[in-house]
Order: C-alpha cells, then sequence, then structure tokens
C-alpha cells in the first residue's frame, strides 16, 4: 500500500489551541467512541484477572479501597489530560505539552516513555491473547508451549495492527462491539458472586461485605499500602489513550479530555463492584477459591467464574464466555495500545524530534503509516527477544511499566501546572482544575515513582536480579528493567540532538505559558 509524507513541515508554532495538521482524518470519533477506546486501553477484564490476585495478596480485605485510593491520582491526571487538550489538542500529548512548558528535553523523555511503556505491555497481552485462544478452545498443551503461544501473540500483534493501519472507524466500531460484552459479563460476575455470597450455598469462606474493608488505616504498613497502590495503578492506565486520538474526534478541544474524565470514573466503578464482590464471595485466603491463592494469582476470572457460574449448562456457558472476554479484552488492549504510541511518534516526527518519516500518513486511510506499522514491528521484536531469553524477564518487565506510568502521567499534572501558571488566579475553577488537582496528581505520582524504585531495587521483589559490573550492585530485574528503559530513551534523545537539532533548538515547540486572555 502506498502512503504519502504529512504536508510539508510543520510551521514553527501552530496557532493557539489548534494542533499542527499532519493529515489525520479529523472528526471520525464522538464522545461515546472515545469513551469505549478510553476504557477498552485499560483492558479491564484482562487487567484485574492479572491484577487483583497480586493486590490481594498485598493489602488483603482493604483491597477495595486500596482500588478506589489508586483511583484519586488517575482522575487528577485526568483533568491535567482535559484542561491542556482544550488548549492544544495534539496527539503527541504528553510529548508536545511537557516540550511547551519545559522544554524539548523533557518533552523527548515524556514521549518515549509512552512508547517504551507500549511496547513492553504489548508482550505482556499478546502472550495473554495467545494463550487464552488456545484456553479457550480446550487446546490445554497447546497452551502451555512457549513456541505455540508465541506464534499465537505475533499473530495478534499482527492482526491488531493491520486493524489500525486500516482505519480509526474501524478500531472504535471493533471495540464498541468487546468492550460491551466485556463489561456486562463483569457486571453479570460482580451481582452473581454477591448473591451467591449471601445466599443460603455461599462457600465457606463467603462472608458479608464489611465497612472496614474501606478503611485505609487497616492495611497493615505503609510498604504493604504502596505496593498495593502501585498495583492498583496499573489496572487504571490506558485512559489516556482516548486523548491521544484527539485530533480524529469531533470538538477535539473537549470530547477527548471529557472521554478522559468519564473513562476513568467508569472504570472505578467496574473494578470496586468486581473487587468486593469477589472479596465477599471467595475470601482471601491462599488456598482452594480464595483471591490470595498463589496458583490462581495470574488469572483470578477464570477460577472465580467456574465457581461462581458453575460447570454445567447455562453456568458452563458464562465461564467460558467470561474467559473470551479476558482474551479479548487482551487483544483489544493490544489494538488500543497501538493507537497511542503510532500518534506520539507520528506527533514527535511532525514537530521534527524523530526522523520525519514517522510522521507519513497513508492518503486512504488517514492513518500512520510508518509509526503503525513500526510500533507493531518494535512489539513483535520486543516479544520474541523477552520470550528468548526468559518468561521471568518477560514478566518483570511488565512490572517495570509502573515505572513509566508514574513518570509520563505525572509529567503531565506539572506540566499543566506550570503552562497555565500565569492564569490559576483568574477564577476559583481555573486554580482546582489547572492547578490543584493536576499539581497534587503530579506529587502523588511523583512519590509513587521514587518509592518504586526503592522497592524494585530490591533483589528479592520479581523474578529476576542483576549484578552492576563494577560496583557490585546486586539490583531487582523490575528495577533494571524500567530505569534502562528510560536510559536509552535519554540516549536515543542525545543522538536525535545532534540528528534534528531544530526541535531542540526550540524552534518548532517554543516554551510558553497560557495567555492571560
Amino acid at each position: 500500500m502506498s502512503d504519502r509524507s504529512s504536508p510539508g513541515p510543520p510551521p514553527a508554532t501552530a496557532a493557539h489551541g489548534e494542533p499542527v495538521d499532519k493529515g489525520l482524518k479529523g472528526g471520525a470519533l464522538g464522545l461515546l467512541s472515545s469513551v469505549v477506546i478510553g476504557i477498552a486501553s485499560t483492558a479491564p477484564a484482562y487487567s484485574l484477572a492479572a491484577t487483583l490476585g497480586v493486590i490481594v495478596a498485598v493489602v488483603g480485605l482493604q483491597s477495595p479501597i486500596v482500588i478506589i485510593l489508586a483511583f484519586i491520582p488517575m482522575l487528577l491526571i485526568a483533568y491535567g489530560y482535559k484542561e491542556l487538550n482544550e488548549a492544544d489538542p495534539d496527539c503527541g500529548t504528553t510529548f508536545t505539552w511537557a516540550a511547551r512548558a519545559f522544554g524539548p528535553r523533557t518533552g523527548w523523555m515524556g514521549g518515549w516513555a509512552i512508547v517504551a511503556a507500549d511496547v513492553i505491555v504489548m508482550a505482556n497481552l499478546a502472550q495473554i491473547a495467545g494463550q487464552y485462544g488456545f484456553d479457550l478452545v480446550g487446546a490445554y498443551g497447546v497452551a502451555s508451549s512457549t513456541l505455540w503461544t508465541t506464534v499465537a501473540g505475533v499473530v495478534w500483534i499482527a492482526l491488531m495492527t493491520l486493524i489500525c493501519y486500516i482505519g480509526i472507524e474501524v478500531s472504535a466500531n471493533s471495540q464498541k462491539i468487546l468492550l460491551t460484552v466485556e463489561v456486562v459479563m463483569l457486571a453479570v460476575l460482580g451481582v452473581a458472586a454477591l448473591v451467591k455470597a449471601y445466599g443460603s450455598s455461599a462457600p465457606s469462606v463467603s462472608h458479608p461485605v464489611a465497612w472496614s474493608w474501606f478503611d485505609p488505616t487497616n492495611v497493615g504498613s505503609l510498604d504493604a499500602f504502596t505496593k498495593g497502590i502501585l498495583a492498583a495503578v496499573f489496572i487504571y492506565w490506558g485512559w489516556d489513550t482516548a486523548v491521544s486520538v484527539n485530533e480524529e474526534t469531533a470538538d477535539r478541544n473537549r470530547t477527548p479530555g471529557r472521554a478522559a474524565v468519564i473513562s476513568t470514573v467508569l472504570l472505578l466503578l467496574i473494578y470496586v463492584l468486581v473487587t468486593t464482590s469477589a472479596e465477599a464471595f471467595a475470601g482471601i485466603g491462599t488456598k482452594g477459591i480464595g483471591l490470595g491463592n498463589p496458583d490462581n494469582s495470574d488469572d483470578v476470572l477464570s477460577s472465580l467464574g467456574g465457581e461462581v457460574f458453575g460447570s454445567h449448562g447455562f453456568g458452563w456457558f458464562l465461564s467460558k464466555l467470561l474467559v473470551l472476554m479476558v482474551l479479548t479484552s487482551a487483544a483489544a488492549s493490544t489494538q488500543t495500545t497501538i493507537l497511542p504510541t503510532a500518534r506520539t511518534t507520528l506527533s514527535m516526527a511532525a514537530h521534527r524530534a524523530i526522523p520525519s518519516h514517522f510522521a507519513r500518513i497513508h492518503p486512504r486511510f488517514l492513518t500512520p503509516t510508518w509509526s503503525t506499522v513500526g510500533m507493531g514491528l518494535a512489539s513483535v521484536a520486543f516479544y520474541v527477544v523477552m520470550v528468548k531469553v526468559s518468561n521471568n524477564l518477560l514478566a518483570d518487565s511488565i512490572g517495570s511499566i509502573g515505572l513509566m506510568i508514574a513518570f509520563y502521567y505525572g509529567m503531565t499534572g506539572f506540566a499543566c501546572v506550570w503552562y497555565y501558571r500565569k492564569v490559576l488566579t483568574r477564577s476559583p475553577r481555573d486554580l482546582w482544575v489547572k492547578g490543584v488537582m493536576p499539581g497534587l496528581g503530579g506529587v502523588l505520582l511523583l512519590y509513587f515513582f521514587i518509592d518504586a524504585c526503592f522497592v524494585y531495587a530490591n533483589p528479592a521483589y520479581g523474578y529476576t536480579s542483576w549484578t552492576v559490573p563494577g560496583v557490585h550492585w546486586h539490583l531487582g530485574g523490575v528495577f533494571i528493567t524500567g530505569i534502562g528503559a528510560l536510559i536509552l530513551g535519554a540516549i536515543l534523545m542525545v543522538v536525535c540532538r545532534y540528528t534534528a537539532p531544530a526541535f531542540f533548538r526550540r524552534e518548532v515547540v517554543p516554551v510558553s505559558a497560557a495567555r492571560r486572555d
């Protein structure tokens, strides 16, 4: 298929409130489609299946309140995204906004953090999609084969890349169907679990919902609380995809930001319902159906669905449908993870921060060509290399995403405060939504980033550890992967500084602040 370059070098400064025209299909998405993309990007079913057991193992019965508290910095940062998008609806999001607020180097690192996090998570999503695909049809032996799950994962990435290449509307329409069934199934699971927990045939480990579950002071220690929050933050990550497709959204100054805020609130409702009902039904024990059972920690929903729905008749069908939802959730997130990465690199190229080839747009589909295909190829390469080296290393690389999430979400919060610093006293609303809320979100995520560095650096944390040559430091693999990815970005930024000097001389995205008018 042919492609064309974006329409010439962008001007040094875009018009106030308008992004540089990159050739994307404007007005293709409405509010509903944007909300769907924002929620689907978080992969609710997959996120709960893979993370709920980890959260329970760390904070026990306080899992519901930890999930609620993890929502707070996400909502605060979502407002930062909303306000910055109103001023500059650029698909580069953090890259463009941080460059405008703090300078090109900060912006470049923000863009890199988005790309690195998305490439890393693609590997895990592909592995889950491949494994669940075989489990769904009963091919359990094949599902345990590293070779065949890797092949299936690569096929998933290729398929999702193709869908994103064909067009944003195709992506959004497919997400509406998948997400509707996914959310309905999670709601059915939550309600059914609560009904059974309060019924006469409830398992012996069931117990009524207690207000003490929502008391954060009952968490055993500050360390346990922080680890729980870090795990819970991951299940909210991804709503910013609704903003990264802003240039393809109707009323792009307002709709994407509203979609981001709505997405985070809806995610909170879904997660609190499922977590509370699952805890009431199965308890937090480490044996049997308990949510703390390490044998089920990688896939809580499958084991829970079988117990709640049963294994015969319509219950069997619902159990299989729940497994299918985890599969499609991972697959859908694979697709919606490609979208923000391709648009981030598109924006970086359009602003001359990386090679111009990444700014090319397909003449018919009006989607990024090099950026979309490049994201798919990079994800496949990373996935295959990680599996080839060690599945343990792949697992630790997924854990490291928390560092990059806190890094670029927090950066966006601070960028919002600094960009609007001259107008914060204009009205109480400006002070709160442009200053206090995103600033507090940035502070919280900065704390989590620093604390996570200490937690992840412990060689006992995760599945791998490394000895740093020359200094004899023994560090955890999660820390090495996360910080290593950021250091790699800094190295690439230095290279781009000499190959694309205009951006770094502030000729393309000048540092500025919001106008008082």
